[in-house]
């Protein structure tokens, strides 16, 4: 098993709101969060520093970067995405992937009680992408299955407890989520720092103008 000691930097910005939590030997420690929309300079480096700051730590002491994967928006994600792999490379850490669907239920400022929720996120036209999970009598949280796209009909039709930031129970994701899913992360293993992207869910509105134009995919012969 791969240890959780040292420290562990976690972002995410799957929504209009980043979040950043420091984890020392798998403890939350600080966190800071930042608008992702709207704003006139790029604020979540700024919040990943005061975080560590706050944790009387700097990016090269970081032992590992933990970032949302989404789906979600596609112009924050990119962001944190190269925050994380920027970090984790001047420190030579590994970087891990994390579902930003899992945070939300996962980093919820007061533990959920155990049973079996639906984490929903806007995806435009009507649509939510939806992930089941399981709080387990211990606190931990399960993913059960993969994310899906789902209409606000089939939420509604659920058993499950559906919670984000659009629903009845409205919370987002938050990176301090990640110290209840570190363990499931580091037992997945590290992405690839060259290769790796976030999984947007769907292709940028401007993407997916460009092939309609154009009859081909972006980036195709």
């Amino acid at each position: 098993m791969v240890s959780a000691s040292g420290l562990t930097l976690a972002l995410d910005a799957s929504t209009y709101a980043g979040t950043v939590a420091v984890l020392r030997d798998g403890v939350v420690v600080s966190t800071r969060e930042a608008l992702m929309r709207g704003e006139l300079e790029e604020r979540l480096m700024p919040a990943v520093l005061a975080a560590l700051a706050e944790a009387c730590a700097v990016p090269s002491d970081v032992a590992r970067v933990v970032c949302g994967e989404g789906p979600g928006s596609f112009t924050s994600l990119r962001i944190a995405a190269g925050i994380a792999k920027g970090i984790a490379h001047g420190a030579s850490a590994p970087l891990y992937a994390v579902s930003s669907l899992a945070l939300i239920v996962a980093g919820a400022m007061q533990a959920l009680p155990p049973g079996r929720y639906i984490a929903a996120l806007d995806a435009m036209r009507g649509e939510r992408y939806a992930l089941r999970l399981t709080v387990q009598a211990d606190g931990g949280v399960r993913a059960d299955g993969v994310a899906v796209l789902a209409t606000t009909a089939d939420l509604g039709a659920s058993d499950a407890r559906v919670v984000g930031p659009l629903e009845l129970d409205p919370r987002l994701p938050h990176a301090r989520g990640v110290a209840v899913l570190l363990s499931a992360c580091l037992a997945a293993g590290p992405v690839d720092l060259d290769s790796w992207e976030p999984s947007y869910g769907r292709l940028a509105e401007a993407q997916v103008r460009w092939e309609a134009a154009h009859g081909r995919p972006l980036g195709g012969a």
